[in-house]
């Protein structure tokens, strides 16, 4: 049923507002100012230019547990807060209201009536007269409790994280400790020294390189790059030395040594799980006829080794087509033999040292490069094994954030004879 418009003839009016809505709606409109004023969702506060309370809205004192007359004509606004609050106010709040004539969203403690603390958000005006003097300062109260407990549940969460990371880098680092040997082993008649640079805190890399006794008078040596970072790498790169250790004491011979290694992680890791590294192996022999030692290199898709020889000069030992371990169930090992004699330095490094971007903190993409190495090679030879890893330790620290990947180098050094000493 529709009504009728009683004027102009203009037809029917649908959908009226029922009668009882109208009420509800009427009596909205008929509350009174000073009810709102008094029961409005925030805190109202009037004072003199002293501080005096003058007025305060029934929200407030509810918030406070003040009676209207505890406070009106009887207490300051300062008197309303905490000691900090107060000190704070005098230095902070009052000043700047007074230059500024308004300050809004400040954070501050009151004291209610029952000796708690109601944190909120204030808001003060200066009111001025027609005259432009100010006649008295109008101040809206927020109830920050609901806030301050989100805000303490975000520091306390924060704390957590922040508490949680440091477990895990700790733990990180703990881990990587046990993946390298504490100390290199002392072979009679060479400097060796060892170097592992951390790309990241976080993650536990997947660099490794050990030195080590074998049959009387010989010594294995290897160094290596698992392929990511995390606990999957670090069970490899586990797994991974303590295959080559093992193996190398069942047969020396480093090609035989790499084709061990292989076989395990390509039986260890199958399927849609590979995993895979780069490892050069050494056997170590003292040549006693002439001095020196003889090395044995077996490459499985390694960066070759740097050879800086006494006279100078520094040069890579090719190991070309030694393929990567734990791809292939028939993998290539590449090997090559060379004489390391009195004053030579033998360098094994990982790709993080070749990779890293050289000019990083402008943005660059350049790498520093298989060729800028071979030159710092022949710029540091003649040189022993200490100043080797001190001489690339600051090369990555010109780096800085350019250094994305773990780095570890491993050089061994023959010593010069002394005038006293026999062949």
């Amino acid at each position: 049923m529709c009504e009728t418009d009683d004027e102009g003839g203009q037809g029917p009016r649908e959908n009226p507002v029922p009668a009882d809505e109208q009420a509800q709606f009427s009596a909205l409109l008929e509350d009174s100012a000073e009810d709102l004023y008094e029961h409005a969702p925030c805190g109202y506060l009037s004072t003199l230019l002293d501080g005096r309370i003058a007025k305060v809205n029934t929200t407030l004192l509810d918030w406070l547990g003040y009676e209207r007359g505890d406070l009106v004509g009887r207490r300051h606004f300062s008197d309303l807060l905490t000691v900090g609050g107060r000190l704070y106010h005098e230095t902070h709040f009052a000043p700047l209201l007074r230059m500024q004539g308004e300050i809004s969203g400040i954070a501050l403690e009151f004291t209610t009536a029952d000796g708690s603390r109601l944190p909120v958000l204030v808001t003060s005006t200066v009111k001025t007269g027609r005259d432009g003097q100010p006649l008295l300062i109008r101040t809206t109260v927020l109830d920050a409790r609901d806030r301050r407990a989100y805000e303490t549940e975000l520091l306390r969460a924060r704390k957590e994280a922040d508490l949680e990371r440091d477990r895990l880098q700790r733990l990180a680092t703990t881990l990587q400790k046990t993946l390298l040997p504490p100390t290199l082993a002392n072979v009679p008649g060479l400097d060796v020294s060892a170097y592992y640079h951390i790309a990241s805190v976080d993650e536990v890399g997947g660099d490794f390189y050990d030195l080590f006794p074998l049959a009387a008078g010989t010594w294995g040596m290897f160094l290596g790059d698992v392929c990511g970072k995390g606990a999957a790498a670090a069970a490899v790169t586990s797994l991974a030395r303590y295959t080559l250790r093992a193996a190398a004491v069942y047969n020396p011979d480093p090609a035989a040594v790499l084709t061990n290694l292989n076989t395990v992680l390509t039986h260890e890791y199958n399927g849609t799980d590979p995993r895979f590294c780069t490892v050069i192996f050494g056997l170590l022999t003292p040549d006693h006829d002439r001095g020196g030692f003889h090395v044995t290199l077996a490459s499985g898709g390694h960066p070759p080794a740097l050879l800086m020889r006494a006279d100078g000069t520094a040069d890579y030992l090719p190991t070309p087509g030694g393929q990567l371990i734990g791809v292939l169930t028939d993998a290539h090992i590449a090997t090559n033999a060379i004489r390391l004699a009195p004053g030579d330095t033998l360098l094994l490094h990982t790709d993080g040292l070749t990779e890293a971007h050289i000019n990083a903190t402008v943005g660059g993409e350049e790498r520093y490069g298989d060729d800028a190495l071979l030159d710092f090679g022949r710029a540091l030879a003649p040189t022993t094994a200490s100043a080797t890893t001190e001489a690339i330790r600051d090369l990555l620290d010109t780096f800085g954030t350019g250094v994305d990947d773990d780095t570890a180098v491993l050089a061994i050094h023959v010593p010069r004879r002394t005038s006293g000493e026999q062949l």
